[in-house]
């Protein structure tokens, strides 16, 4: 992926991105240079209100994160069902 800087200094992160690593506006980055790269590590992982709800449809139980939630990668999924009992 590439993209380009503005002229305030800016960039985009591309959206498939953003959704990969739950990357949302107002997210804290730590930004380093490690020999001749530019490292930005998201500071710290999102939390999210879930919770478990009964689909009406289905009768099947789901998470529901809200609607600002990212797309789930099976790793969030995972940490998400380890926080339930």
């Amino acid at each position: 992926m590439r993209t380009k800087v503005s002229t305030k200094g800016q960039i985009v992160l591309p959206g498939p991105l953003r959704r990969r690593l739950g990357i949302r506006a107002g997210d804290t980055l730590d930004i380093a240079v490690e020999k001749d790269r530019i490292v930005m590590t998201h500071a710290s992982k999102p939390k999210y209100d879930a919770r478990m709800v009964e689909d009406p449809v289905t009768g099947f139980i789901a998470i529901d994160l809200g609607p600002d939630a990212p797309t789930l990668t099976s790793e969030m999924v995972k940490e998400l069902l380890a926080e339930f009992p």
